[in-house]
């Protein structure tokens, strides 16, 4: 059996602790803080998922989104009311990729961008639908299986 934890890098990790603990509710487990004030490791929760964060680290090649000129990575949170949390990030310094709208397959979604380069789904709870609705639904768009 593995278990996956998703391990971020940022340029200001203790900042952005501090933006997902009041954009997404997260809290904070655990810090390292080495001697040079750089966070080592840190774990946080945002309701059940669990991630880890570390600042950036460039003479191990550790490096963050920013550094990197972007990110290819997405991270998927699911809220009871995701337009709250939606609203509540972009208040505390989120972009917007895509606003939130209602999606044919049964849930409601957005997508931004962190002030450190994480790009993040903000979602509810997708909602039970057949597969011979959700293939009515999107049409020719993707084979669904």
């Amino acid at each position: 059996m593995a278990n996956g934890t998703p391990y971020l890098t940022a340029h200001g990790a203790a900042e952005a602790l501090e933006f997902y603990v009041s954009a997404f509710g997260a809290a904070e487990d655990s810090r390292w803080t080495g001697n040079d004030g750089r966070i080592g490791h840190a774990q946080f929760g945002i309701g059940g998922a669990v991630f880890y964060i570390a600042d950036e680290h460039p003479e191990v090649g550790v490096l963050g989104p920013k550094s990197l000129g972007g990110t290819p990575v997405a991270l998927m949170l699911e809220f009871d009311d995701p337009d709250a949390v939606f609203e509540r990030a972009v208040a505390a310094g989120a972009t917007v990729d895509r606003p939130m709208a209602d999606q044919p397959f049964g849930e409601r979604n957005g997508w931004l961008f962190d002030p450190f380069g994480h790009r993040w789904g903000i979602s509810s709870r997708p909602a039970e639908i057949p597969v011979a609705e959700l293939r009515a639904k999107v049409g020719d768009a993707y084979e669904i299986t």
